[in-house]
């Protein structure tokens, strides 16, 4: 099963990135093949060097467990608007492009959007 998640909320305010990527995970532990697309301010949730409350998730750590298994793919057009380099980046999420996106949606079994 090739499972898509379009996420496109930041990663801290709602819990939609937070709750897409902990069914990313889950699904990974099924054995599907997963790939996540952030856009939008979800781009930011992949920013290296967060930190965040001790109890409190924490987006970075939340990408690089998906990113073992799976794909982590950020809009480059939202990261540029957003002021996000490649070289700030956690290390398993690529810059992508709505082609890709686009080919994606078309290859994917089923398509969740956070």
């Amino acid at each position: 099963m090739n499972t898509l998640i379009i996420i496109n909320d930041p990663p801290y305010g709602t819990e939609r990135l937070y709750n897409g990527l902990r069914l990313a995970h889950a699904l990974l532990k099924k054995e599907c093949d997963v790939t996540v697309f952030l856009m939008g301010d979800a781009v930011t949730g992949a920013k290296a060097g967060q930190k965040t409350p001790d109890g409190f998730y924490n987006a970075e750590r939340m990408i690089k467990r998906v990113a073992i298994k799976g794909a982590v793919l950020m809009c480059g057009t939202c990261m540029d608007a957003r002021g996000i380099t490649e070289e700030e980046m956690v290390e398993g999420a690529d810059r992508s492009t709505m082609d890709a996106l686009a080919e994606a949606t078309l290859s994917a079994d089923r398509v969740l959007v956070f």
